[in-house]
């Protein structure tokens, strides 16, 4: 198999060519003819080899094999009479069929041969052998840019495998292939229309020596990548039945490809290939693919290729193990995906379920969690209550999702979670049946966060930040968010800021005006940089990230469409007090559907005071005065911040809230394994109880 390994190397520079051993053997004519169909089929090509009467030199060319049914095969060239080398001084010696890792070498009869093509004698054996470990898959459409200290060279991908691929490159007038060093990496680029399919540091393995174009076989020098930040606590991986199937258009090839899901979490899976015809390229991106599971269960994300592992069976056959990352995907159906994978760890806990929502108003009351000055409060719109609930628990709405632990049909426990700011989602309604169950609320808790830890990486999700307003005297969540907070200790991981609550009814008179040195006004960019420079000095924390309270948010209402898609209100504007020109409070007014939060934390307006000493509260009564227009309750929550400012002004007020801030990029696993311990803890007391 040398001459063959010359020839291949010759006529298609830049092939690796390593024959396995014992891996020749004979095939008949029916086969010989059934696999030049399918290069028919395939809009493929072979080879026709010459040898040169002279000299030691073979030279091939490229023929489409027509239709063939029987021993005469018809061939036409692929390439004119006058780009094609000549052949006048050589004679006819074999042809070859490559497929994917096969080499079929047949010495037909050679009949008769002219300008545009020529026809054989089929012999009745031929021999085929494998003669490279893994398939290579020809491309079309995709651009190559190599880049090493400072040169940068344009091409195309000529074919690749799972563990090298070819690249053709031109040299332009500023370039010269003598500053590619090949023994030092280069990055390397794929891309189609723009769209980056793969990024990575390879090496050269070899090169043909064009002086205007070359060939280069590479091949990237790692078999994992690091795409995200490593996660301390990894999402947990189940093994389905039946196992999903991944399917999906290949980025480089153009060719449909389904493998089987050997394992799944929320933030990614593995595959299993066979060595030979392995095509997931470790960097290479896979702008759309899809999961199904028996026909039933179908959700399409965009997915990365993070490692590829080759292992050794015991039997001596061999297996290829590759992981994948989900890049994104629309949320709801991750949140689908997550909700079936928690019900394969957990039969009763349940995330995003359709409701019973009867039940579920049972249970808010049952539990308490609805108390009788809450309910006197949201009571007047409980038509419209319920009809919002019905959607939010019901039809798995992008800006909402909600955790359910139940056992015998009976709910013990519930928390749910609400997309109130662009990358901010709000953590409410926290409750549990302590009498039947112990551990039900921090179940629905601890399952929370799991899910922040498997999907805050998908851009779909907008989960920068979480928060959750509570009443520091209450022991559980004080518990919980005030110890997460200690513990981590990092105002910018994870902040507390105490806000004053009250209710403001509405009053409004036309008679009342400002005079003097106060003003307010629709609140500019520069306010709230005076905001953020008053918060920083004061607190230092995260409240105005999670709050959308930053100046290039100030016009942001993107997250407004999403609540108008499923009938659901949402607007907030904002308003400076000024005295002489100077900001002295920001006041938010936040307008969204009553009972969206039950404590209307989301319909409330929000006072931040940046001068607390020189700040007489009348001035805050009449601006609520005037600002309550736009609400259509006649009493309207108000929180105050900061809360030394009420307490020293002598304000009434009803009750003090915490906010609780967590940057979960920064901190996220931190309070991950704070609540993993928890839970725990928490279960091997009972046990031990």
């Amino acid at each position: 198999m040398e001459s063959a390994q010359k020839i291949l190397q010759f006529a298609r520079p830049g092939t690796l060519i390593e024959f396995s051993l014992g891996s020749q053997k004979e095939i008949g004519l029916n086969k010989l003819i059934n696999r030049l169909n399918f290069i028919n089929f395939q809009e493929d090509s072979i080879l026709v080899n010459f040898r040169h009467t002279k000299y030691p030199r073979t030279v091939s060319l490229e023929a489409r094999p027509l239709p063939c049914l029987n021993n005469k095969l018809e061939c036409r060239w692929t390439l004119s009479s006058e780009t094609q080398p000549s052949i006048a001084s050589c004679n006819f010696e074999n042809i070859f069929i490559i497929d994917g890792t096969k080499l079929v070498v047949a010495v037909p009869e050679l009949i008769s041969i002219t300008e545009q093509g020529a026809v054989f004698l089929l012999p009745d054996k031929c021999v085929e052998v494998n003669y490279r470990k893994t398939k290579r898959h020809a491309c079309e459409g995709i651009q190559v840019e190599l880049l090493q200290n400072s040169a940068r060279f344009s091409g195309t991908l000529l074919d690749f495998s799972a563990v090298s691929f070819r690249v053709e490159t031109d040299c332009s007038a500023s370039n010269t292939f003598h500053w590619v060093n090949t023994e030092v990496p280069v990055q390397v680029v794929f891309s189609r229309d723009g769209a980056t399919l793969f990024s990575g540091a390879c090496r050269i393995i070899s090169q043909t020596l064009g002086p205007r174009s070359r060939i280069y076989v590479m091949e990237p020098t790692e078999n994992r990548m690091q795409r995200f930040k490593p996660k301390e606590i990894r999402s947990v991986r189940h093994e389905l039945l039946p196992l999903p199937n991944a399917t999906f258009r290949h980025p480089l090839s153009g060719k449909n490809i389904d493998l089987k899901v050997v394992d799944i979490s929320g933030s990614g899976f593995s595959v299993q290939e066979e060595p030979e015809s392995s095509v997931l390229l470790p960097g290479m991106i896979i702008p759309e693919l899809e999961l199904s599971i028996a026909n039933g269960f179908n959700i399409k994300c965009l997915a990365q290729v993070i490692y590829r592992q080759v292992h050794q069976g015991s039997d001596g056959t061999g297996m290829v193990k590759c992981g994948l990352s989900f890049l994104d995907m629309d949320i709801r159906e991750h949140v689908n995906l997550l909700s079936l994978l928690y019900l394969a760890k957990d039969k009763n806990s349940y995330l995003n379920t359709r409701a019973n929502t009867e039940e579920l108003w049972q249970f808010f009351f049952e539990t308490g969690f609805i108390y009788p000055e809450k309910y006197a409060f949201v009571q007047a719109n409980k038509a419209r209550l319920k009809q919002m609930y019905e959607t939010l628990y019901t039809q798995n709405p992008s800006i909402a999702r909600h955790f359910i632990y139940q056992e015998k049909g009976t709910i013990l426990g519930h928390m749910a979670m609400l997309r109130f700011y662009e990358n901010t989602w709000l953590i409410h309604h926290h409750a549990a049946n302590k009498t039947e169950s112990s551990t039900a609320g921090l179940v629905v808790l601890n399952q929370l966060a799991h899910s922040i830890n498997d999907c805050f990486n998908l851009h779909s999700a907008h989960m920068n930040y979480t928060i959750c307003y509570y009443r520091p005297e209450n022991k559980f969540p004080n518990r919980v968010f005030g110890t997460a907070a200690k513990l981590i200790n990092d105002q910018k991981g994870c902040s507390i800021d105490t806000f004053a609550y009250l209710h403001y009814k509405r009053n409004f008179s036309e008679t009342w005006s400002f005079s003097g040195p106060w003003e307010l006004t629709r609140s500019t960019r520069e306010d709230l940089r005076e905001l953020e420079g008053f918060y920083e000095q004061e607190s230092g924390g995260l409240m105005l990230h999670a709050l959308n309270l930053e100046p290039e948010m100030l016009e942001y209402d993107g997250l407004v469409k999403e609540y108008q898609a499923i009938g659901f209100n949402l607007k907030r504007h904002c308003y400076s007090l000024r005295k002489n020109g100077e900001v002295k409070a920001v006041i938010t007014v936040n307008l969204s559907d009553a009972g969206l939060n039950l404590s209307d934390l989301t319909n409330c307006m929000q006072v931040l005071i940046l001068d607390p000493e020189l700040f007489p509260k009348e001035i805050i009564f009449l601006s609520l005065s005037i600002l309550t227009h736009k609400y259509e309750q006649n009493e309207i929550p108000v929180l105050v911040y900061p809360l030394s400012y009420v307490e020293a002004a002598d304000i009434p007020y009803d009750k003090k809230y915490s906010l609780w801030c967590l940057n979960i990029p920064h901190s996220g696993t931190d309070f991950l394994k704070y609540l993993t311990g928890l839970v725990t803890r928490n279960k091997s007391r009972k046990a031990v109880a």
